[in-house]
């Protein structure tokens, strides 16, 4: 069993000792490295640390507790050498200087929705740092701020702010079970994005674990690392630890509804119209559409919904008249909406009834499939004949799922450089698609995964160019990747252009700054170009 916290009273050291017993047979190289960390960890630790071997009975269920995407469960992935469930920070921080001390790869991971594992996974040996025991929230109301450890969820977060305040929310996602940590670290949007904009529009302040295992605030890292932390992307700068965050003002009233139409119906029209008024609603309106396969009214045929899934910031009259004035082609009623608190929108936007219980958000168990995601970014409204080429598409497979998520509002008033997230004026709406599967082997992954790339280059001439954008907290491998992150500057463009655009010069030179021997790092990290290998193939103001 892993050790709790209720084994206060046995030292490190006596940890350590047993915890030699049950690893790997002695003798191999795997046995030596996990000996020699578990070694520092009693050094650098006044405190028992949870820590899980590949023998220990709990391993296993620890290391898969969190991975939502179960293509990266096969039996010949990499398993981690170690993972490590810290109970306080410093605990992090005895991680971060053993690993570094002793050349071991490091991966942390909050919630486990990594779409290309890159947290949990690598080619080298590594252990990992899962900080799930990390997830306090401290609300003050008097200030409208509060603190949450990265370990939390996003609806834990939204349930602390409830039972302080009915008139507080915050801007984050809308999947309950997606870990704070991993989300603030590349942007973080949901149903309030174009009212107050991203989860790290928002954040004020940091404790990270930098690379020589000292927790910083945003005081003592500066400006340029505080910048970087805030959409740079998770795993290239350190362990942030928690986020101090600005608490936003909630009318008493929501108005949440859902409105389904399929092609039979006029979906394409609809949805060609959405993508000309959606980013020009007023900032309280969010409307994204959520595109699936129905059964057609032609016999065994099969037909797209699109589902029009909203929340506005005030009640159902008001939503009405604007809805009548700005969109009155989706035929809005009054029967159609669903008045509630914005803490119950949040079960809405989970799949929970919205008069559930509210300790649902509290329950962190994620549904696990197998799947393929990519991201695009959409300048221009898609004309109807492209919408129907989409149709096409998604109609050869049998369980995709595309979401177009609409920008505009304060996302068209904040600057591209003011924190790392740079996808803001001129952005109409996100796309997000995902292909799912539940059979098992090679060729069949091959087989989904070549449809969600051949619908990739079909996309190419209506989304975003020079880059072709995508966004960072929906990793995509196929946009590049490197060998146990050892990217030079310009093998770190092919992807750091297009989740950064202008903003990867600056974050370059934030990690050369703070991390220079490269040490967070992960196939997809923010190069060094202090390190011998990244200035191979070029200076990062080329």
């Amino acid at each position: 069993m892993g050790i709790s916290s209720s084994s206060s009273s046995i030292l490190l050291a006596v940890l350590f000792s047993f915890l030699c017993l049950i690893s790997v047979p002695f003798g191999s190289s795997s046995s030596i490295i996990n000996a020699n960390i578990l070694q520092c960890l009693s050094k650098h630790s006044q405190t028992p640390i949870p820590i899980y071997t590949p023998n220990n009975s709990n391993y296993s269920s620890v290391f898969r507790s969190t991975i939502n995407n179960l293509r990266f469960l096969s039996s010949t992935t990499l398993k981690p050498l170690l993972i490590i469930t810290p109970l306080q920070e410093s605990h992090v921080q005895a991680a971060v200087v053993c690993a570094r001390k002793h050349g071991i790869q490091i991966k942390v991971r909050s919630g486990g929705h990594d779409y290309e594992g890159l947290s949990f996974i690598s080619d080298v040996p590594f252990i990992i740092v899962d900080l799930f025991n990390l997830r306090s929230v401290s609300v003050n109301v008097t200030d409208r701020t509060a603190w949450v450890q990265s370990g939390a969820t996003v609806s834990e977060l939204y349930y602390r702010i409830g039972e302080k305040s009915k008139t507080l929310g915050f801007p984050a996602g809308v999947c309950t079970t997606v870990g704070v940590g991993g989300q603030f670290s590349g942007g973080g949007y949901g149903s309030m994005l174009r009212k107050y904009g991203l989860a790290d529009d928002n954040v004020i302040d940091a404790r990270i674990v930098d690379v020589h295992g000292r927790i910083l605030n945003k005081e003592t890292m500066g400006k340029d690392l505080f910048w970087a932390i805030r959409g740079g992307g998770g795993g290239s700068f350190g362990v942030v630890l928690s986020w101090k965050i600005k608490l936003v003002s909630v009318p008493p009233i929501v108005t949440l509804f859902t409105i389904s139409k399929t092609l039979e119906q006029g979906a394409t029209a609809l949805v060609h119209r959405w993508t000309e008024v959606a980013p020009k609603l007023p900032h309280e309106l969010w409307i994204r559409i959520i595109f699936t396969l129905a059964n057609s009214t032609r016999k065994g045929e099969k037909t797209i919904l699109a589902s029009f899934n909203s929340m506005y910031l005030g009640d159902a009259e008001k939503l009405l008249t604007v809805m009548k004035e700005r969109f009155p082609e989706l035929g809005l009623e009054r029967k159609d909406c669903t008045e509630t608190s914005w803490l119950r929108s949040t079960l809405y936007f989970g799949n929970f009834p919205v008069q559930g219980s509210l300790n649902m958000l509290l329950n962190r168990t994620q549904p696990k499939n197998t799947f393929k995601s990519k991201s695009e970014y959409v300048t221009k409204p898609i004309p109807e004949i492209g919408l129907e080429g989409i149709w096409k598409r998604l109609l050869k497979e049998e369980k995709p799922l595309m979401i177009f998520t609409p920008y505009g509002g304060r996302m068209d008033e904040i600057s591209e450089s003011e924190i790392a997230f740079p996808h803001r004026n001129g952005t109409l709406f996100m796309i997000m698609y995902i292909v799912s599967w539940n059979e098992k082997g090679v060729e069949t992954s091959k087989k989904h995964i070549s449809w969600i790339r051949e619908l990739y280059r079909y996309l190419a001439p209506y989304v975003s160019k020079c880059p072709r954008a995508a966004y960072v907290n929906y990793r995509d491998i196929d946009l590049g990747q490197s060998k146990n992150g050892t990217a030079t500057y310009l093998q770190g463009k092919a992807w750091g252009r297009r989740y950064f655009k202008g903003n990867y010069e600056r974050l370059v030179h934030v990690k050369s700054k703070f991390d220079p021997e490269n040490f967070f790092r992960h196939e997809q990290s923010i190069p060094s170009i202090a390190h011998p290998w990244g200035n191979k193939l070029g200076h990062w103001r080329s």
